[in-house]
């Protein structure tokens, strides 16, 4: 499987992730871009996961649909022809980093994969869920990977 590189001007592959993309801070979701899609993708699909969390890997964004021509995605915005779902706090969309104070660092793993069909996805997807509809179905992949504490 080829792979796509993923990467964001807001921080550095396992860097920290701004206080303005957190829950705590503007809640906006950070810059992405991308490169390395193979020709033959049906679409995108973007997932960040909190995989430390308490209670077992969190969602804080999940977008399909998107343009596989696309190239990124602008800060607090959803990639170009993406349907963005519910995250794990429950509402559409981007849900900033918002670990236990005094849990010390979160991972949270941006996943893009170029599929060749669309998921088959439905009502409020779980990460496990999303995990087990892009398996087999991913031409290539890319992570980006921040980390975030309070």
């Amino acid at each position: 499987m080829t792979g796509i590189e993923l990467m964001s001007t807001a921080f550095n592959d396992h860097g920290a992730i701004p206080r303005r993309h957190s829950g705590e801070g503007d809640d906006v979701s950070p810059p992405l871009a991308w490169s390395g899609v193979p020709d033959s993708t049906s679409e995108l699909v973007l997932l960040c996961e909190d995989p430390d969390a308490p209670g077992g890997s969190f969602l804080h964004w999940l977008v399909t649909g998107i343009d596989p021509r696309s190239s990124g995605a602008a800060e607090g915005k959803p990639p170009p022809g993406g349907q963005e779902w519910p995250n794990g706090f429950g509402r559409l969309g981007w849900g900033g980093p918002m670990p236990p104070p005094g849990h010390g660092a979160h991972r949270y793993f941006f996943h893009l994969w170029a599929v060749s069909e669309s998921l088959p996805l439905h009502g409020k997807p779980t990460v496990d869920a999303v995990h087990r509809a892009v398996k087999g179905g991913e031409l290539a992949s890319g992570r980006l990977v921040g980390t975030y504490q309070r």
